[in-house]
C-alpha cells in the first residue's frame, strides 16, 4: 500500500525486453537508502518488487498484465520517474489509500496554467469514468491528487506548484500519457452492489438510493 505522495524522481537507465520477459533498471537516487530485496516500491504508481540492486540501481521485472494495463511500454532510457516506498503503520497518510494496481492508461487533453498553479484535464478510458466522482481521490501515474471536475469523458485537477516541481508532471504536456487508479472503494462497492443490480433487473443510481432512503 502506498499513499500517492511522491518522494522523489528516479531515471531509467536500461529497459531490457525479451520475448517473455520485461525488466527495468532505475537510478533511485537516495529515495531508496538500505532497501531491501523484495521491498514494495511504486513507479510511476505502480507497485513493483525490487528483484536486485547495486549502490542506488535497483531492478524490477515488470509482467505481461502490468505492461499491458500501464504507459511502461513507452518508457524510454533516461526517462524520469515518480517513486515512493510502501507506507509504513503508523505513519501519517498525506495523501489516500493507494494499492499501486493501475486501472486506466489515460491522456492529458489540456495543461495549463491557473493562478500560481496549473490545471491538467485528463482523458481516461471510458470504463473508468464511472468510479470518478468531484472531489473524490484519484492517483495520477502515483500522485495523489482531487478530481476538480467530472466532464462527461474527461476530469480536471489543480496542481499546486510543489506537487508539479516535485513530481514527473513538469514534464508532461498536452497527449502525454499517464497511469491512473482509482480511488478503490469505489469498485468495492460497485462489487458489493452488483447482485442486486441482476436480481431487480435494475440500474442502482442517484435515483434508486433516494427512493430507500439513502
Amino acid at each position: 500500500m502506498f499513499t500517492g505522495i511522491i518522494e522523489g524522481l528516479g531515471e531509467i537507465k536500461s529497459i531490457r525486453s525479451e520475448s517473455k520477459s520485461f525488466s527495468l533498471d532505475i537510478d533511485t537516487g537516495d529515495v531508496l537508502e538500505n532497501p531491501s530485496l523484495g521491498e514494495s516500491v511504486a513507479i510511476d504508481g505502480v507497485c513493483l518488487t525490487i528483484e536486485a540492486w547495486k549502490h542506488s540501481i535497483m531492478s524490477f521485472d515488470v509482467s505481461k498484465e502490468t505492461l499491458n494495463r500501464t504507459t511502461f511500454n513507452d518508457l524510454r532510457e533516461g526517462n524520469r520517474v515518480n517513486l515512493e516506498r510502501a507506507m509504513r503503520l503508523g505513519d501519517r497518510v498525506g495523501g489516500h489509500i493507494v494499492q499501486g494496481h493501475v486501472d486506466s492508461v489515460g491522456t492529458l487533453v489540456k495543461v495549463a496554467t491557473s493562478g500560481n498553479g496549473y490545471e491538467v484535464e485528463v482523458e481516461p478510458k471510458i470504463e473508468a469514468m464511472k468510479y470518478i466522482i468531484e472531489k473524490g481521490s484519484i492517483a495520477i501515474s502515483g500522485i495523489s491528487l482531487t478530481v476538480a471536475k467530472k466532464n462527461k469523458r474527461t476530469f480536471s485537477i489543480a496542481i499546486i506548484p510543489h506537487t508539479w516541481e516535485t513530481t514527473t508532471l513538469k514534464f508532461k504536456k498536452q497527449g502525454s500519457k499517464v497511469n491512473i487508479e482509482c480511488d478503490m472503494i469505489a469498485k468495492y462497492v460497485e462489487n458489493l452492489v452488483k447482485p442486486f443490480n441482476v436480481r431487480s433487473g435494475n440500474d442502482i443510481d442517484e435515483s434508486f438510493l433516494g427512493n430507500h432512503g439513502f
